[in-house]
């Protein structure tokens, strides 16, 4: 677009603008706010793009809230349309990829914040109970994450024997296990401790090892190995 940019980055002064900013003194010298109007382009009727931007971000709690927030949240925000959603949908996907390809390049517990992050952008959003599983190779990289179920999760939700095909189909040498915790609570239950034990109990038939289960929220990941639960 060539004209003025309704409630966007055009109608700033030029020293202040995001665009010419980042290409004068590069991206570090752009606020949060800055960089998110960018991708934005434009605001919505009595609201101009950075004001959007900044409310965005102190709804959400930050970049980190904002990417870990799932499309179901976007769509609760008043004339946030579907262009602007799926620019921020975008940059999430980006960012799960980007660290699943570093996790695929080393051994995950190299990078235990890369694993936590990438289970947190997988899973921290969900509005539902996840359990899904990271099969590793020999070195501990990641081969693949899949979703295995989805609901309550307990002993009876859970099956195993579908971890274990799962696992001898990837050639997996050990697997990292994890859930959300869709209320915001970390910490893992009697239940979740249960069910590791009894996935484990499993995949030693195969001899596959269970690195880790972690317990996610938007907020966090809780490792059972670091507190002593497996």
């Amino acid at each position: 677009m060539n004209g003025p940019s309704i409630n966007g980055v055009k109608q700033w002064p030029r020293e202040s603008r995001p665009r010419e900013k980042l290409l004068q003194r590069g991206p570090g010298a752009l606020s949060d706010g800055e960089l998110l109007a960018l991708l934005l382009r434009t605001g919505i009727a009595g609201k101009n793009v950075l004001t959007l931007a900044e409310e965005l971000l102190q709804r959400f709690g930050g970049v980190n809230g904002l990417l870990h927030t799932g499309a179901d949240a976007l769509r609760q925000i008043k004339g946030l349309g579907p262009a602007k959603r799926t620019v921020v949908i975008a940059v999430l996907e980006l960012a799960r990829r980007a660290l699943a390809e570093d996790l695929k390049a080393k051994a995950v517990f190299e990078s235990p914040r890369a694993a936590r992050e990438y289970l947190q952008l997988q899973l921290g959003a969900r509005p539902h109970e996840v359990f899904a599983v990271m099969f590793l190779d020999s070195q501990n990289r990641l081969i693949a994450m899949e979703d295995m179920f989805r609901g309550t999760l307990t002993q009876a939700t859970v099956y195993p024997r579908e971890i274990v095909v799962r696992a001898l189909h990837h050639h997996a040498a050990a697997v990292v296990l994890a859930h959300n915790h869709p209320s915001g609570n970390a910490e893992p239950s009697l239940a979740d401790v249960e069910l590791t034990r009894t996935v484990m109990t499993a995949l030693a038939l195969v001899d596959v090892r269970v690195l880790d289960h972690f317990v996610v929220t938007r907020e966090t990941a809780v490792s059972m190995a670091q507190q002593g639960l497996m």
